[in-house]
């Protein structure tokens, strides 16, 4: 009896076509992401990094089941990239030893000011915030949050509401000095509400809504990179500083990454939460959630949580941190 060779041979070149149409374009990824190449399109896409690295790990199963030991290789070596880029979020890292006040913050991102303003408050009444940040922050949010009691709660404030989505705002249990507003030039030209915290029992904090532009289109990626490399840098010899607001930016976006090198800890990051997403999905798109929202801190302040909550009629989720000041 002849038996034809042909069906095996046929199935055994499907493989191998699957595994390496799923193995390049993990290991594709894996590259631009560690040399950092966020350029046009790329920008959108490296947001979702947390998604591939968990598909890396089935495109090596797959490679490793059929035996396709060359595409396996590759695999394996997109999955180490991707999963040491992003495993470490979910892991808490040690802090320093701060043995100053602790202070709470909260930011919340308000959608041209159709965040839920109640909800804000209860937030800030419930966890017994000491500063609060807002973006897209709008002339009728702020009477919203005053009506509803926010002036009583946290009396001392920085703030600059406009209509539609430039607005930032900056509320303070504790008074506050030296006190402005910056706009970004490029993009959006959102604005961001910035002081000096005076924190008794603490050096003061420079605190600030950050708000960059958002890439949300090919020709506005240049003013997202142009308002990320335009937040102020940490200042690891001199006074403390928190960066707190939407970033329109992951973790395993390059200018990001830069502006943390600066002397900056990315609170989610240090708690083991970097990878709960903060904006997304929403109006019915199919798009994960993603983390954009992040409240940077000086490295010499200690992390001790963070927690994220919604805000009915933002598109975004607020982050709350409880942090410690180190002394004077």
């Amino acid at each position: 009896m002849i038996v034809d060779a042909a069906p095996p041979r046929r199935s055994a070149r499907l493989g191998s076509v699957l595994c390496w149409l799923t193995a390049g374009p993990t290991a594709l990824w894996a590259a631009v992401r560690l040399i950092g190449l966020d350029r046009g399109p790329l920008v959108q896409a490296l947001a979702f990094t947390p998604y591939v690295a968990g598909v890396s790990v089935l495109v090596l199963g797959l490679a490793l089941a059929l035996r396709r030991w060359w595409p396996a290789a590759l695999a394996a070596l997109a999955a180490v990239a991707l999963l040491g880029a992003v495993a470490p979020r979910a892991l808490a890292s040690p802090q320093p030893t701060a043995a100053g006040p602790t202070v709470r913050l909260l930011t919340a991102n308000l959608l041209a000011g159709a965040g839920d303003a109640r909800t804000l408050v209860e937030l800030v009444r419930r966890h017994q915030v000491d500063v609060l940040t807002v973006q897209e922050f709008t002339p009728d949010a702020q009477a919203a949050l005053d009506q509803l009691g926010l002036a009583t709660l946290l009396p001392h404030r920085q703030l600059n509401a406009e209509v539609g989505t430039p607005g930032s705002g900056l509320y303070s249990r504790w008074p506050v000095t030296d006190p402005g507003v910056r706009r970004n030039l490029d993009g959006w030209g959102f604005t961001q509400a910035y002081a000096t915290v005076t924190v008794p029992g603490a050096p003061p904090v420079r605190v600030e809504s950050a708000h960059p532009s958002a890439p949300y289109a090919l020709d506005q990626v240049d003013a997202w990179r142009a308002d990320l490399t335009a937040q102020p840098p940490a200042t690891p010899d001199g006074g403390l500083r928190i960066l707190a607001g939407d970033f329109n930016a992951t973790l395993d976006h390059s200018p990001l990454r830069a502006l943390l090198r600066t002397g900056y800890v990315d609170a989610a990051d240090a708690a083991g939460e970097g990878l709960t997403g903060t904006w997304g999905p929403y109006d019915g798109d199919l798009i994960p959630p993603v983390t954009i929202d992040h409240v940077l801190v000086d490295h010499r302040i200690a992390v001790r949580s963070v927690r994220v909550f919604a805000v009915p009629g933002s598109d975004h989720r607020a982050v709350h941190t409880t942090l410690t000041l180190p002394t004077p």
